[in-house]
C-alpha cells in the first residue's frame, strides 16, 4: 500500500498522546508522586498532540468539508467509530485538565481517560485488522502493536517531559515503565514483522484473472501511464529503501531509546538523555508506521504492479 504521511503522523502522535494520558492516569491512581504542574503540562501536551493529529488526518481527505459524514456508518465501520471516539477522548482529557486546574480531584476522570484511550486504540487498529484480504494487517498483533507502541512512546514522553520540567523523581519512577513497555513493544513488533515476511499470497495470476491455465505470464499491467491503482496501492520505494526504513524502525524506534533509557536508569547517566530518547523514538516510530502501510500487499498489485 502507499503510505499517506497524514495518516502516519496521525496514528503515531495520537498514539503517543494516548500513552501519555494513560501513564499520567496510572501514576495518579497508583499513588506515584505527580505534581500539579506536571499533570497540567502533560495533559496540555496530550491535547496539543491530539488536536495536531486530528488536523493531520483531514489532509488525507479529498473533501474535508464532508468529514462529518464519516460518523454515519458507526454501526458497521471502525473508521466511523474512531471518528466518534477521538473527539470524545479529547473531551475527556480536556475536562480532566480543566477540573484539576480548578483544584478538583476525582478518580472517575483518570479511569474514564484510560478506558477511552484503550477504545480509541482498538478502533484505530481495527480499521486495518478487519480488512481480511490484506494478510499483513488481518491479525491480532495489529491491535497489540498499536496499543503497546502507543503506551511505550507515551511513557517515554512522560519521562522526557518530567526531565524538562525538573521533576527528576517522577522521571526516575516512570522510566522503568517506559523501558519495559518499549522492550515488550519491540519484541511483539518483531513477531509481527517475522510473521508478515513468511506470508504466502492467497491470490495468484490465475485467481486474479479467472484464467485457469497452468502457465500464465503477465506481459502488461493494462495501461501505459499511472492511475489511482498504481499510486495508492503500492509504495513505489525500492527494496533498498525499504531495508533502510526497517533499520530505522529497529534502531531509532526501539534500540537506541532502550539504550538511552538503560544508561539513565541503570548506569547513572544524566536524565537529559530521556528527552533525546523520545526525539529519536519519534523518528523511528514514523518509520515503523510507514513500513506498516508499505508492507501491506493489496491483491490488485498482481495485475497492476507485476510485469514480466
Amino acid at each position: 500500500m502507499h503510505p499517506a504521511w497524514s495518516v502516519i503522523v496521525f496514528t503515531t502522535f495520537a498514539g503517543a498522546a494516548q500513552g501519555l494520558v494513560v501513564v499520567l492516569a496510572l501514576a495518579g491512581l497508583l499513588g506515584t508522586e505527580l505534581s500539579p504542574a506536571l499533570l497540567d503540562r502533560g495533559l496540555l501536551l496530550a491535547l496539543a498532540l491530539l488536536v495536531v493529529s486530528l488536523g493531520a488526518s483531514f489532509l488525507h481527505l479529498g473533501r474535508p468539508e464532508r468529514a462529518w459524514r464519516a460518523v454515519m456508518m458507526w454501526r458497521t465501520s471502525w473508521l466511523s467509530r474512531e471518528v466518534i471516539v477521538l473527539p470524545a477522548f479529547i473531551g475527556v482529557v480536556g475536562l480532566w485538565w480543566w477540573t484539576q486546574r480548578a483544584g478538583a480531584s476525582s478518580l472517575a476522570l483518570p479511569l474514564l481517560a484510560i478506558a477511552v484511550a484503550c477504545l480509541l486504540w482498538l478502533c484505530t487498529a481495527m480499521i486495518y485488522a478487519c480488512i481480511r484480504f490484506i494478510q499483513e494487517w488481518a491479525h491480532a498483533l495489529t491491535i497489540v502493536n498499536y496499543t503497546l507502541i502507543g503506551l511505550a512512546s507515551g511513557a517515554v514522553l512522560a519521562a522526557a517531559l518530567a526531565v524538562l520540567l525538573g521533576e527528576a523523581a517522577f522521571a526516575r519512577s516512570v522510566t522503568p515503565w517506559a523501558l519495559g513497555a518499549t522492550l515488550l513493544a519491540w519484541a511483539l513488533r518483531c513477531v509481527a514483522l517475522r510473521r508478515n515476511a513468511s506470508l504466502k499470497p492467497k491470490s495468484n495470476l490465475q485467481s486474479a484473472t479467472g484464467i485457469r491455465a497452468q502457465k500464465l505470464v503477465q506481459k502488461s499491467m493494462g495501461m501505459t501511464a499511472g492511475s489511482f491503482n498504481t499510486r495508492e496501492f503500492f509504495h513505489g520505494a525500492s527494496a533498498a529503501a525499504v531495508r533502510h526504513v526497517r533499520l530505522a524502525l529497529h534502531g531509532l524506534g526501539f534500540g537506541l531509546p532502550t539504550l538511552l533509557m538503560a544508561l539513565a536508569l541503570l548506569f547513572g547517566a544524566p536524565l537529559a538523555l530521556l528527552p533525546l530518547a523520545f526525539a529519536v523514538q519519534a523518528v523511528g516510530l514514523l518509520a515503523d508506521r510507514w513500513l506498516f502501510f508499505a508492507q501491506a500487499r493489496h491483491p490488485q498489485n498482481l495485475y497492476y504492479q507485476t510485469v514480466s
